[in-house]
């Protein structure tokens, strides 16, 4: 299984350690801010009630997937995980804090495609990420307040006889449903902030059609037999 921290790889708020409390002071000043406060501002459609639940729900589908694994393959994993995806993470208002400022230009038809793109490419990175079951395991630590009116919910992947993989979402609430709008790794990178410089230097060079052909080829890639 490939880790989300790219070494070997992914209210009801309660009262949480003053270990995820630093943290959440420490991401308070770092760059990830601009992005995190980008997303407190979108719109709409379904997922779970409060934060800890959506996160319960799309780690037991990761693990549904990953104990599959042996007995599925990549193409598989992507239709498995797809719905899940799709109502855990609001693709919309991340593929629009991705583009930054180039939004604005993007015509409505270009949008929908450029949406479809960025989410294809996220079902094929986690069906990709996890790709097998050696007993691995999901905790949710916590949830705290977050920059704007998003909640931080701090998570581990726990992994037999080695160290834990921490993971914080950023989830927002929706009307009366929350979604995750980013994933912060064990390191502390907002995996939206990474996109969203990447994605910059696509459109300037290339504009939204580059970065839509440049999205379907990365999934084919990630998808690839």
């Amino acid at each position: 299984m490939k880790y989300l921290n790219g070494k070997s790889h992914v209210p009801q708020t309660k009262r949480v350690g003053s270990k995820l409390l630093k943290r959440l002071n420490i991401l308070r000043r770092i760059a990830i801010l601009p992005v995190i406060l980008a997303l407190a501002a979108g719109a709409p459609a379904r997922a779970a009630t409060s934060p800890t639940e959506l996160i319960g729900q799309f780690h037991s589908a990761l693990l549904e997937v990953m104990k599959e694994a042996k007995t599925t393959n990549i193409q598989q994993r992507f239709k498995m995980l797809e719905p899940t995806i799709e109502h855990s993470f609001y693709l919309p208002l991340m593929i629009q804090v991705a583009s930054g400022s180039h939004w604005k230009d993007i015509s409505e038809p270009k949008r929908a495609e450029l949406i479809a793109a960025f989410g294809r490419m996220s079902v094929g990175t986690y069906a990709s990420r996890f790709d097998g079951y050696s007993g691995e395991s999901f905790k949710t630590i916590g949830a705290v307040q977050g920059p704007g009116s998003t909640v931080l919910v701090k998570s581990q992947i726990l992994r037999p006889g080695k160290a834990p993989v921490d993971l914080t979402y950023v989830t927002k609430k929706f009307g009366e449903e929350w979604r995750i709008v980013d994933v912060l790794l064990d390191n502390g990178i907002s995996e939206l902030a990474v996109r969203r410089s990447e994605y910059h230097r696509i459109l300037v060079n290339g504009g939204v059609d580059r970065l839509i052909q440049a999205l379907n080829e990365k999934t084919a890639a990630l998808i690839k037999p």
